[in-house]
């Protein structure tokens, strides 16, 4: 059984969905592990992981506006308010979506559907540097 792990860098260009599945793949074909599980972790409370359709950009532009409307941007309706008024509602959001994915790897490839790919869900408002703890145990 052999192990390796690392980290993936990104910058996002605010509220919206990131596509890391070449990010992701490299760090998979870089390890060597032709069959195992891969856990990414993302390290950040205002930012999650996804796995969702990457063939119509509108599926994520919906996906973003009905998070939106789950967790408003009101500086009314929450005590903290610190970090702005995006923060607060960037972490309701994060609460409610994955900030960890387990996926298989088989054949030195990721497993996803036809239509899936691997995303960095941003939850601010402005861009911001994240960084998605990567794992993979196999053979």
């Amino acid at each position: 059984m052999r192990q390796h792990h690392g980290t993936i860098a990104k910058k996002t260009r605010g509220q919206g969905c990131c596509d890391i599945s070449r990010d992701v793949a490299a760090f998979v074909a870089k390890s060597g592990v032709q069959d195992g599980l891969l856990t990414l972790l993302i390290q950040h409370t205002s930012a999650s992981l996804t796995i969702q359709e990457n063939a119509d950009p509108d599926v994520q532009l919906d996906l973003t506006s009905a998070l939106g409307r789950l967790a408003p941007e009101s500086s009314h309706l929450y005590r903290h308010s610190a970090e702005g008024p995006d923060d607060m509602p960037a972490h309701i959001k994060a609460a409610l979506t994955n900030v960890s994915l387990s996926i298989p790897v088989i054949d030195g490839q990721v497993r996803l559907g036809t239509w899936q790919g691997i995303y960095i869900l941003e939850h601010r408002q402005h861009g911001h540097a994240r960084r998605v703890a990567c794992h993979i145990m196999g053979e």
